[in-house]
């Protein structure tokens, strides 16, 4: 299904897409730590450029950049065929730990500040550990986004963005899989797939090929 609507596309759309009509053959080590190199910085840059210089976002006291992004990058760009890499995970893996993560922490909140401060690592611990289940359950398991749970309890810029962190996590997981699909489908292929990996066809019986 995934492949057919992508073959679907023109040839010129449907290559940055990820689609290929023939397997790709793997370019040398030395492109692919290029590559990998030139898309981390690529996107990360993009991410803290963003942050840093908009006034839209600085006026929100939106932070240079979500920290697990960082880690979020080796995968997109250094390990661009693991299932953990692929769209999926990036982008619900992130949305659904930091929904968590907010929620989490918003329940703690009604406790005292000081209380709250002082029972901060249950409320990240909890925040993480109900993450991990729920990108197990709905399988977009992505490591990084272990962290981006972790960030509304622990980290004070982040806690006073409130439900504004789900857009920017949004936004960010948007923007490194844009230049993800630039950087990677040059000279390899990104992604292996968008929802779930397709099934390879049976192979046909002996006979059946014979008729």
């Amino acid at each position: 299904m995934q492949r057919n609507v992508l073959a679907s596309l023109p040839s010129w759309c449907s290559h940055w897409l990820g689609y290929r009509d023939d397997p790709v053959k793997p370019p040398p080590k030395y492109l692919i730590y290029l590559w990998s190199f030139i898309g981390a910085f690529c996107g990360l840059s993009v991410l803290t450029a963003l942050f840093s210089y908009s006034e839209y976002f600085l006026s929100r006291g939106v932070p240079v950049i979500v920290a697990s992004y960082g880690a979020s990058a080796v995968l997109v760009f250094g390990a661009i065929e693991s299932p953990l890499a692929q769209p999926r995970a990036l982008i619900f893996g992130h949305f659904i730990s930091a929904l968590i993560g907010t929620c989490v922490t918003k329940l703690f909140e009604f406790l005292p500040d000081a209380r709250f401060h002082e029972l901060r690592w249950l409320a990240a611990s909890l925040s993480s550990a109900i993450a991990v289940v729920a990108m197990e359950v709905t399988e977009t398991t992505h490591p990084p986004a272990g962290a981006t749970a972790l960030l509304p309890a622990t980290n004070e810029e982040i806690r006073a963005l409130s439900w504004y962190f789900l857009p920017i996590v949004l936004l960010s997981s948007a923007i490194l899989m844009v230049v993800g699909l630039i950087n990677n489908n040059i000279q390899r292929r990104y992604p292996i797939f968008w929802y779930a990996p397709v099934k390879p066809q049976p192979a046909k019986p002996a006979d059946q090929e014979k008729v």
